[in-house]
């Protein structure tokens, strides 16, 4: 049997437990029913329409209880990448989560960092991390996602302005958050799993689904969010099983940890 302590379910947010502030039904429960098995919970997302502390709230106040620590987002592995490495960004993030970035300098910036950003991505801003990226400043996207979830239906992700400043400037973007195998390995740190004892639940195909399976992980699609008809066939190899959504995943989860252990 695998020990629970090494156990992990990496948990998408947006699009996979809820939309915006609705909880996707039966999200809550399932989340509660999860946590009573003891595995090891974090919750991984490319979200960075506002900062840690937004999000938790928005969390909160939908009815989900989550503490801080549990939450790894791309923003997060951003920073650090940052501070690491001493670079002073020039940010293309919503003006919601640029706290997450309030302890780094930003001035002469030597660097573009690309989240979403809907009120940033018009010519003058765009023009401006062009022309930095000409002195040879490194593109570092917080994320490459193509689109997303609202509750009015999908809209565009930063991955097209990323890829009109790629083509602009030559220069390839360094993704940080999923599907980079180091954000999906960052996030299981802590509790020493191996990916081959990691289940990864979201949305998307691609980033949560085809990311965390790269390092084998078990990566559950659900027919939810940004999910269209057809997705799971986008990838190679498919995912490990496609659910109708998180409650559905979490019974999966749970009937093939108790198998193990008999």
């Amino acid at each position: 049997m695998t020990s629970p302590s090494k156990s992990t379910v990496l948990i998408d947010l947006s699009g996979t437990i809820h939309v915006e502030d609705k909880e996707i039904n039966g999200s809550i429960s399932a989340l509660e029913k999860l946590r009573k098995s003891k595995i090891n919970i974090k919750f991984v997302t490319n979200t960075t329409k506002e900062s840690k502390r937004i999000l938790l709230q928005r969390l909160t106040g939908i009815g989900f209880s989550i503490s801080e620590d549990e939450i790894f987002t791309s923003l997060t592995a951003a920073h650090d990448t940052l501070k690491a490495r001493e670079l002073r960004p020039f940010l293309l993030i919503d003006n919601k989560a640029l706290e997450d970035f309030m302890d780094l300098h930003e001035e002469n910036p030597n660097c573009v960092v690309v989240g979403l950003a809907p009120d940033k991505f018009s010519y003058k801003f765009m023009n401006e991390a062009f022309k930095l990226l000409l002195t040879g400043a490194p593109l570092i996207a917080v994320h490459k996602s193509r689109y997303f979830k609202t509750k009015t239906g999908l809209a565009l992700g930063p991955g097209p302005f990323i890829s009109g400043l790629e083509y602009s400037s030559g220069i390839k973007a360094e993704i940080i958050g999923k599907p980079s195998a180091e954000f999906f390995k960052s996030a299981v740190k802590e509790f020493k799993s191996e990916p081959k004892d990691c289940y990864m639940v979201g949305d998307d195909v691609r980033d949560d689904i085809g990311g965390s399976q790269a390092i084998g992980m078990k990566g559950l699609l659900v027919r939810s969010g940004k999910y269209r008809p057809g997705d799971e066939n986008k990838i190679e190899p498919p995912p490990y099983n496609v659910v109708n959504n998180f409650s559905e995943a979490v019974e999966i989860i749970l009937a093939e940890l108790k198998e193990a252990s008999l």
